[in-house]
């Protein structure tokens, strides 16, 4: 029997976005286990928790104070215990985000390291001295803008932190260290979540020598996931991240996991070219069970784009298992980045229909299967440190984390009875759950009826793919598993295309799918954003 999470369907949720029990404006534990139902109907196979811990809250939560604490903002203990009863008697995994490179500047590990360079925890930190003339030890840049190194009076050192100041790098090269946040992960395994979302895994150890970062040539290909007007994208990060000494670190994590049954961790990987890391990182038995790229969570490059992506990881070696995402709270929302500020319903179904058809496991956001279009924030009520620092050039995070639309005529569209901690667009309203719930076109009741249909094909869950050649804007794919052999195609533009396909006879039309094409008289009808799957013709069901 394949492990769970093979070929499984994960929502992810931002619990400060979701709902809002107590009137604050912000979302809460307790209403994330009140529409735990949404997320099941709609036929996921787990969640995945944007971090809840105690935290300052300098960057939403990825900037940890204390691991095994649940911040007020979200609730308690308690709350976790009862979101986890609850989804699991749905039927539901629940991920929790593990934030293992850095915690808060406040988290008492830090406090204590700061003290001085004798106490037990000097080291447990990145800590470097100035060069002679008081400037930082090396060139290297933080994701969030300026030099990855903070001057600390105390120690008269400089300590590394790759995102904002308030979050210092752990020294994971320190045995000692390594050993601490794997208790964390313990303490979570031991309550009974079933797995973690690895928060920036590449980003985990640094090159100990603390050389200097090469630049990036002029014609050299943009990083993966990082916008153009961002400083950080002109460095190759050599020796800042993606340490070969990672995959020793990620093996403990792992022998930890398999002392546990059926839990699992799937790693961001974040880097240059973000497929081959990740690949590397799932490679061997021994590592993690799956990991996610950046290579399809940036501008569209059409159908060629997406075949790129995906080929590239199969040709890696040790045939590990992806896992794919078209949005997440860090990106621009999937319908305005690939079809533009005005996309259709079409464009959203396309789009959610293809991500679960590729080769791995598919990591839908939530509001994707409302097909939300990313929100405009004004700049005054931007609260994203990275879109502020950023601004004009890059839009920040804020527009992708706003709250979902539970109502349309409700207060802030269902989600709090209090002013949101981010406004909630019209063009969201007019998309809510409520409304699209009794709406048999809407967008959501093609997702609901669309992953129950998958639920039924193990060659979508489970098997290879092979990519076929056809013209842009289409793209096309066989997937196979034991006997069942699918072949998928999907237009990925708003005009209608008509294509012969060369071995019509052996297809034949596969009922329940719900997408807007067909395959007649050995041509391809799809509409703009439409798609079609088809059975080999002994296998048709």
């Amino acid at each position: 029997m394949a492990e769970w999470w093979r070929g499984a369907v994960v929502y992810q949720i931002y619990p400060r976005s979701f709902f809002d029990t107590n009137g604050d404006g912000v979302g809460d534990l307790a209403g994330v286990t009140e529409h735990l139902y949404h997320v099941a109907a709609l036929g996921a196979d787990a969640v995945w928790l944007s971090p809840f811990f105690r935290s300052p809250m300098k960057d939403f939560g990825y900037d940890v104070e204390d691991y095994r604490a649940v911040d007020p903002l979200f609730g308690a203990l308690a709350d976790v215990d009862r979101l986890l009863e609850r989804a699991h008697a749905l039927g539901l995994r629940v991920l929790i985000d593990m934030v293992l490179s850095h915690t808060s500047d406040r988290h008492a590990w830090f406090r204590e390291s700061r003290q001085g360079r004798g106490n037990p925890k000097s080291d447990w930190y990145v800590w470097a001295d100035p060069k002679p003339d008081g400037t930082p030890p090396n060139n290297w840049l933080s994701v969030f803008g300026g030099p990855a190194w903070t001057w600390d009076s105390r120690r008269r050192q400089y300590y590394l932190h790759n995102f904002l100041p308030g979050q210092p790098d752990l020294n994971l090269h320190n045995r000692a260290v390594q050993d601490a946040v794997l208790a964390e992960c313990a303490f979570w395994l031991e309550r009974g979540v079933d797995g973690f979302r690895l928060d920036v895994a590449n980003y985990y150890l640094h090159d100990r020598l603390l050389r200097d970062n090469p630049a990036r040539a002029p014609d050299a290909p943009w990083p993966d996931g990082v916008p153009p007007g961002s400083a950080y994208g002109m460095q190759v990060h050599r020796h800042d991240k993606s340490q070969p000494e990672t995959v020793a670190v990620l093996r403990r994590l792992r022998g930890l996991l398999d002392r546990y049954p059926d839990r699992m961790a799937v790693a961001e990987v974040h880097d240059d070219d973000s497929v081959a890391r990740a690949a590397e990182y799932v490679a061997a038995p021994d590592r993690l069970h799956t990991a996610y790229n950046f290579a399809l969570l940036g501008p569209f490059g059409g159908a060629a784009a997406v075949r790129r992506a995906v080929e590239a990881f199969e040709r890696q070696p040790g045939r590990g298992w992806p896992s794919w995402a078209f949005s997440n709270h860090d990106t621009e929302r999937v319908a305005s980045r690939w079809a533009g500020p005005e996309a259709p319903p079409a464009a959203a179904r396309l789009f959610l229909a293809l991500l679960t058809s590729l080769r791995g496991t598919a990591f839908l956001y939530q509001g994707e299967e409302l097909g939300l279009p990313q929100a405009e924030v004004p700049y005054d009520r931007l609260r994203d440190p990275f879109g502020i620092a950023m601004w004009p050039e890059a839009g920040g995070r804020d527009g992708c984390r706003t709250p979902m639309p539970w109502t349309a005529e409700g207060a802030h569209a269902g989600f709090s009875p209090a002013e949101p901690w981010l406004p909630i667009p019209d063009a969201h309203r007019a998309r809510a759950v409520d409304v699209q719930r009794t709406d048999p076109d809407s967008v959501l009741s093609f997702a609901r009826g669309w992953l129950a249909w998958r639920k039924r094909q193990p060659a979508l869950r489970l098997g290879d793919i092979r990519f076929r050649d056809l013209p842009e804007p289409l793209l096309a794919f066989e997937r196979r598993h034991e006997e069942q052999r699918l072949l998928c195609v999907f237009n990925l533009g708003p005009r209608a295309v008509e294509a012969p396909l060369a071995d019509a006879e052996r297809w034949q039309a596969l009922a329940g799918h719900g997408l807007p094409g067909a395959l007649s008289d050995g041509v391809l009808h799809l509409p703009g954003w439409g798609g079609v799957v088809v059975a080999s013709e002994e296998q048709a069901r």
